[in-house]
């Protein structure tokens, strides 16, 4: 199957559903217009159809390996990301004053979906690098600026983010990874990480590690946290990459899928870092880059059922297997439960991507306006995003291969290694359920505020063109759902969350489809499919998630 970027369908939501109009409007992004945007994507699209999409099978077969202590990636890679690099795609929200092209963190997630779908493996790369991008633009010294930054965003170097440990994953407190003061303005290194997505490649000619670790007599857990920047090669008094680092890839995971992406086991030697931020203020520094990854991750989450959607929707078209119940169908298309596996497909990774745009778009409004209604709107939908995306990814990807029936059991079809592919997304820049959690506990401490303001943006298009009484309806539940989740104590809050967050995004997904279908009538049976099918969860999702901790606690789970 080749791939189709859906650049209509990205364009559609931004002038139609999401007010992608008011970014043009503002003096930061007067260049992003819709018009800028729409060749901007179109200039993505070929990329991503023409040179990007056919290595993701190779990747997927030759995946990357560590010889005699250096990682070659797949062949094709290196080119490849040569070409993202050269064509400014690495730095398009990056600040202009290093090269970047200052455009809107819209456009950019729009443009990752298209690479990532094409394949999620080298996409990962800049990813990676543009989360670090915006990290050292809010902390770094001015010095560590004019170093890394004109190279990470011009793609010259690539970047990378260093927390977990074996026995610190999600407790990134319990790090030990020590940092030592050299008495010059660098650090001393030593420690080791894992799972470090792109952690040694040969693509670029140098590698920007941020890591974090520990000063002597730090205070312990996140408080005592620092961050560090340490490249592969030292930069020499030119700015080039220099003498080679005390550090090295030990190893390689042994992974489901991703195999085109290296994910490294990291050693860090006693090597030369220099700190990113204040002492032990590492956790503010990279939450700005989880927080940029996160949504990122929402979007590779998505780039992979729109990839599954497009597969299973070309197969089964082509597919004669029995004789479907309905004339005018010669293929499993006419088949009812084909079609509602499908319609599931396409509902899911629309809402999906919407929900994705629409917080990007609050970014970029906070920050050209300030408005921190904005911000807070982003960071509320943040979680979701996240969540969601990659959850729909593994569940659109699991209907594919179910479209496919047996042949999407066999490897040759493409189908199975979207699933493969995917799945890590629920699990890695914070896992879902600790998302979730996020949400009823962090996001929750405005007093509901800005779960209120979507709630109130939904209430208004239900009642728009006539009332849509399904939407309503879930609007209640989940308004009673918040206010029960504001009244909980926090392990009953945490309990529920999971069942709270889909109940949300769901009815977020009614309330973009309806407001698309009021745009387009043809979008209306798509619409009508979401708030009549799979929004019937919504009410029993919202009285699960106000069941409290005490049922989860019943049964002993004992060995």
């Amino acid at each position: 199957m080749a791939y189709r970027a859906p650049v209509s369908e990205i364009t559609f939501l931004l002038e139609h559903v999401l007010g992608g109009t008011r970014l043009g409007e503002t003096s930061l992004f007067a260049d992003a217009t819709l018009d800028t945007a729409a060749a901007i994507l179109d200039e993505a699209a070929k990329l991503a159809e023409g040179e990007i999409a056919p290595l993701n099978r190779i990747g997927d077969q030759q995946g990357a390996k560590l010889e005699n202590g250096m990682v070659r990636c797949t062949p094709g890679f290196r080119e490849a990301y040569h070409a993202l690099a050269t064509g400014g795609w690495v730095g398009m929200n990056g600040p202009e004053a290093y090269g970047g092209m200052g455009m809107p963190m819209a456009l950019t997630v729009a443009v990752n979906e298209m690479m990532s779908s094409a394949c999620l493996s080298l996409a990962l790369n800049p990813l990676m690098t543009q989360g670090q991008i915006e990290a050292l633009e809010h902390h770094a010294s001015d010095a560590l600026k004019d170093i890394y930054l004109e190279k990470l965003v011009s793609g010259q170097w690539t970047g990378t983010m260093n927390l977990t440990e074996p026995q610190a994953g999600s407790d990134v407190g319990a790090l030990t990874t020590k940092a030592e003061d050299n008495g010059d303005g660098s650090y001393r290194i030593t420690g080791q990480k894992i799972f470090i997505s792109w952690g040694d490649h040969d693509v670029a000619e140098n590698i920007v590690h941020l890591v974090l670790a520990r000063l002597p007599g730090a205070p312990a857990g996140t408080k005592g946290i620092s961050l560090f920047a340490v490249p592969k090669f030292i930069p020499d008094a030119a700015g080039n990459p220099g003498a080679a680092n005390s550090l090295r890839a030990v190893s390689l995971e042994h992974k489901m899928g991703l195999h085109g992406s290296p994910t490294c086991v990291m050693a860090f030697e006693g090597a030369t870092g220099w700190m990113v931020g204040a002492e032990n203020g590492g956790m503010a520094a990279m939450f700005t880059m989880m927080n940029n990854a996160r949504l990122g991750v929402g979007i590779q989450g998505l780039s992979q059922a729109e990839a599954a959607y497009q597969q299973a929707l070309e197969y089964a078209h082509e597919r004669r297997q029995g004789r479907p119940p309905v004339e005018g169908f010669s293929t499993i298309i006419g088949h009812a439960d084909v079609r509602r596996n499908l319609l599931t497909m396409k509902a899911l990774t629309q809402s999906a991507r919407a929900i994705c745009l629409d917080c990007a778009i609050s970014l970029d409004l906070a920050r050209a306006n300030g408005d921190e209604a904005q911000a807070a709107r982003a960071a509320f939908l943040t979680p979701i995003a996240k969540t969601f995306g990659t959850d729909v990814g593994c569940e659109v990807a699991a209907l594919g291969v179910q479209v496919h029936g047996g042949m999407g059991y066999i490897e040759e079809t493409g189908a199975a290694q979207f699933y493969r592919d995917v799945r890590v997304t629920a699990i890695y820049e914070g896992t879902n359920g600790i998302q979730a959690m996020d949400m009823v506990g962090r996001k929750l401490k405005d007093g509901g505020t800005a779960a209120r303001a979507l709630l109130d943006e939904i209430r208004a298009t239900a009642a728009t063109g006539g009332p849509h009484p399904r939407l309503s309806a879930a609007v209640e539940h989940l308004e009673r759902a918040t206010a029960w989740m504001l009244d909980a104590g926090l392990n009953d809050r945490f309990a529920g969350a999971v069942p709270y967050l889909r109940a949300f995004a769901l009815t977020l997904g009614g309330h973009y489809l309806l407001r698309a279908a009021q745009a387009d009538g043809a979008r209306m049976p798509l619409a009508a499919f979401h708030i009549r099918q799979l929004m019937a969860q919504v009410g029993p999702l919202c009285e699960a998630a106000c069941e409290g901790a005490a049922p989860l606690y019943a049964d002993p789970l004992a060995v």
